[in-house]
């Protein structure tokens, strides 16, 4: 009964979704088990671009069912949209599932998350003010909205009610500083995207947002399911089930850099309750990791490229994100929190993605200790936050590459200082490197010691 987990072993932005597309191949379903649509999987196929947000990534097998399970967090709209966006591609969403126990973002929850994240302009966390963590903290106070909800206007209407009534007090705040923005900016001014942009009217209508949601429900109906049996019942015939993650480890709400973090959990573990199957249907987990280290938004990043270098490798790499575009902070290979990773996930395997981005660089460095502020080595990633914020790393240097190696299909095709380089990350994590992206496409991937 093999369960896969597909999970980000960085801070996100890995490249999971191209990994997820090339595995599903192999799989009868693949489940994507936590987040939100502040999560974005891109896949290049024949140089075509499709971008994800809610949607699991193996949506191009058409012969495949696809699944967000019950521990993400489902915005309407935008999964509307991108059915819609698919069905206009050509692609078949027919085997499209969605958990009707999955909890609902809705428009109140944007609000409050764009006006969390709002210093004058300025952004604290860094989150994408999608709504996810409003959401999720209404979900842990039993006032969440689930997808079943939808398929009954009465019980829809009794839920928003009770969820919008303890919020009352924060959207008149936000109100009342929304008018106070655009006033000081002036009339014809340019009001900061951040401040203003994607708001919706604070006079949030309950009977319009039922009738509203109603519709939607209409259009998903054909999709909404028990998903949870769903997996026993390909799990129990034996057939493979992916898992996939949005984020990344170090991500975490437990474990990752709080509160620099997601608001769900984006390990491993969390496939188990995100899609509602035990823990022993988990039979292998691969760690997703570039070939370098990126993080998008606020938080400590210990082997940052602040310089010229940092801009090349984002620019090379087309560093910006698919949900926000923005631009994501770049750094070298960071293998003590990549280790971390590794031990909090049990990772069997390892994927690492844009060794292309790589050449013409050397020579390549990689983290292998911190040292801290007072001068203490630390070998392993450090439980506290106030550590690893002035932590120093240190490096091992390895020879680069200069050869394009985008027409790599075979390992031995890869130059030897590539190969050195991916041996050398292998053997301190003590995980195998099983697959390399060497360029954006799904073909552009070189499967190692086959």
């Amino acid at each position: 009964m093999p369960g896969v987990v597909i999970v980000g072993a960085q801070w996100g932005d890995e490249g999971k979704g191209k990994i997820t597309d090339l595995l599903a191949a192999q799989a009868e379903v693949i489940v994507r088990f936590q987040g939100g649509n502040n999560a974005g999987h891109t896949i290049v196929r024949e140089g075509r671009q499709y971008k994800f947000h809610l949607i699991p990534s193996g949506i191009l097998h058409s012969e495949k069912t696809c699944v967000i399970g019950n521990g993400v967090v489902v915005d309407p709209r935008v999964l509307l949209g991108e059915i819609d966006e698919l069905k206009r591609a050509g692609i078949s969403v027919r085997n499209l599932r969605i958990s009707a126990n999955a909890h609902l973002i809705m428009p109140y929850h944007v609000l409050l998350d764009t006006a969390g994240e709002t210093k004058l302009g300025k952004l604290s966390i860094g989150t994408t003010r999608r709504g996810i963590g409003p959401c999720y903290a209404d979900k842990a106070l039993r006032l969440g909205i689930r997808v079943q909800d939808l398929l009954d206007e009465k019980i829809l209407r009794t839920k928003i009610r009770a969820a919008i009534e303890p919020k009352q007090q924060a959207l008149r705040e936000l109100s009342v500083q929304r008018r106070k923005i655009r006033k000081e900016a002036g009339e014809d001014a340019k009001v900061p995207e951040s401040a203003v942009a994607d708001v919706p009217d604070p006079r949030l209508d309950l009977h319009t947002m039922v009738e509203e949601h109603v519709s939607f429900g209409h259009r998903l109906e054909p999709h909404i399911a028990d998903t949870a049996r769903l997996c026993w019942d390909t799990l129990d015939a034996g057939k493979t089930v992916i898992f996939e993650g949005a984020q990344a480890a170090l991500l975490d709400l437990d474990h990752g850099t709080y509160p620099f973090v997601t608001s769900s959990n984006p390990i491993a573990g969390a496939a188990t309750v995100g899609a509602g199957v035990g823990p022993t249907d988990i039979t292998e987990v691969w760690g997703i990791a570039k070939a370098y280290a990126t993080r998008v938004g606020a938080g400590p990043f210990p082997t940052e490229l602040e310089d010229e270098l940092g801009d090349h490798m984002v620019e090379r790499g087309h560093e910006f994100g698919t949900t926000t575009g923005r631009r994501r902070r770049c750094g070298w290979m960071d293998l003590v929190a990549l280790r971390y990773a590794v031990r909090l996930n049990r990772m069997d395997s390892l994927a690492i993605t844009k060794l292309d981005v790589l050449s013409g660089i050397g020579p390549l460095r990689v983290a292998v200790r911190y040292r801290s502020k007072e001068g203490a080595v630390l070998d392993t990633f450090p439980y506290h936050q106030s550590i690893l914020h002035s932590a120093t790393p240190e490096y091992e240097e390895l020879p680069g590459f200069d050869e394009d190696i985008g027409d790599c299909r075979e390992e031995a095709d890869l130059p030897q200082a590539a190969r050195d380089y991916l041996a050398y990350i292998s053997d301190f994590v003590k995980v195998p490197v099983r697959l390399v992206g060497v360029g954006p496409d799904r073909d552009q991937t070189v499967r190692m010691g086959d």
